[in-house]
């Protein structure tokens, strides 16, 4: 009796597991436009440094469309300013639409 009771929770624990192993391995799916966004800012602003990164968050835009927003903090000469690049995609094919970047001073 003992065995069976350790075999059902051995395989509870391994089942368990693999979800969580699941759930941790499934990245955000404005991951990849973050990316896009980081690469962007840092061809426009070459000579800067990026100091921070945050994602806005995402507005619906139309039926299967959406825009993500990304604010990053920009330091040049000492002194520091935002640039907002948005993002508006397709959530049906996951193509991108359109790429905004501007900057605040």
């Amino acid at each position: 009796m003992k065995k069976i009771i350790m075999m059902l929770l051995g395989v509870f624990l391994f089942i368990h597991a693999g979800s969580i192993s699941t759930e941790a391995s499934e990245k955000p799916d404005y991951e990849k436009y973050g990316k896009i966004a980081i690469a962007v800012v840092q061809a426009d602003y070459p000579e800067n440094e990026v100091t921070d990164y945050e994602y806005k968050g995402r507005k619906t835009v139309a039926k299967n469309f959406v825009e993500d927003g990304f604010k990053f903090l920009v330091a040049s000469k000492g002194t520091e300013f935002n640039v907002i690049v948005t993002v508006q995609h397709d959530l049906r094919n996951k193509k991108l639409l359109s790429l905004k970047v501007t900057e605040q001073k």
